[in-house]
């Protein structure tokens, strides 16, 4: 009788243990508004590389390949509000009245950064307030940072959500940096060798995030080196495409 309680009481407290792991390592596949917050993102820094970058056509064609992955986000969407389907429509027109503007700055209205930071703010908190998968964030705030990165080397500014500093979407290089590594670190990338360089790309892109110096108003880097724009952009982009096909794979793939 004895060994039979003991027993059970072992079983309880197994299943207490494995309740207590981190969400992060039985990972969700990505909901259609989560994915929209990344395209959205990655559809700015698109603009951004397409003027920063002399009007290449490869940028344009990005662009495009961005807005429609957008698209395809929201019509997967089962019931998307008013306010996502409006902001979605603002962003969509700050980012063509980013192509239209041609590639001199001269005919950049001064205030267009400003407006286009607010219209991707606005559509990322709508579609946070849609149905959400998981708790995951890490996909949008690795492009979120990429998006400020890119503004600060190309535009000279990006105005984060101060009304909202519990969120990504009110957060710099210096408090998503240290969450992004601390979901890394539960994720248990260690035992799954196929992604193990993902680590390794990350590290090299905190360093460059880690030295935008988005708390001074000189647009220089910390470390006084130029801005690498095109190197933290595909650094992202990959990154967070490796870890959104990792969400979608099997549940025991996720798992691992």
């Amino acid at each position: 009788m004895r060994s039979k309680l003991m027993i059970t009481h072992a079983f309880i407290f197994l299943i207490a243990l494995a309740a207590s792991f981190p969400a992060s390592t039985s990972a969700a596949a990505l909901s259609p508004a989560e994915l929209a917050q990344v395209y959205a993102c990655r559809a700015t820094s698109s603009l951004l590389l397409l003027r920063g970058e002399g009007f290449q056509k490869i940028h344009q064609q990005r662009l495009e390949a961005d807005l429609q992955a957008l698209n395809g986000a929201l019509q997967a969407i089962s019931q998307p509000s008013d306010n996502l389907l409006a902001t979605r429509q603002e962003l969509v027109t700050q980012l063509r009245n980013g192509v239209s503007y041609g590639p001199s700055e001269d005919n950049v209205p001064w205030r267009y950064p400003q407006e286009l930071s607010k219209a991707l703010r606005d559509f990322l908190h709508e579609a946070r307030q849609m149905p959400q998968g998981s708790d995951d964030e890490l996909p949008a705030e690795v492009e979120y940072l990429a998006v400020q990165y890119l503004s600060r080397s190309y535009m000279g500014t990006f105005e984060i959500a101060r009304e909202q500093p519990d969120t990504y979407l009110g957060q710099d290089e210096r408090l998503l940096l240290p969450k992004i590594d601390q979901q890394l670190n539960t994720a248990g990338l260690a035992d799954d060798p196929a992604l193990g360089k993902l680590t390794a790309r990350w590290e090299y892109l905190k360093s460059a995030l880690a030295d935008m110096n988005s708390k001074s108003n000189t647009l220089q880097s910390v470390s006084g080196r130029p801005f690498a724009p095109i190197t933290v952009d595909r650094h992202s982009r990959t990154l967070t495409q490796n870890w959104i096909e990792r969400e979608q794979a099997s549940p025991a793939v996720a798992a691992q």
